[in-house]
């Protein structure tokens, strides 16, 4: 996956996540909320992937 692809996806999961999370909250469903967080750790870590792949891409153009 690129790293604008990665980037991409994370964003996505990072928004999804949090509608979920505000669902389960709103709901009182704890596993709707924990899914959520997952979720937007998951998108957290997919955006520094995509980060990390765009740095070394700079250092390896030099």
């Amino acid at each position: 996956m690129s790293s604008t692809a990665d980037k991409i996806a994370g964003t996505a999961n990072q928004a999804i996540g949090k509608i979920k999370k505000g669902v389960g909250e709103a709901t009182d469903n704890p596993k709707l909320k924990g899914e959520g967080q997952l979720q937007e750790a998951k998108g957290k870590v997919q955006e520094a992937v995509g980060d990390a792949k765009a740095a070394l891409k700079k250092v390896a153009d030099l």
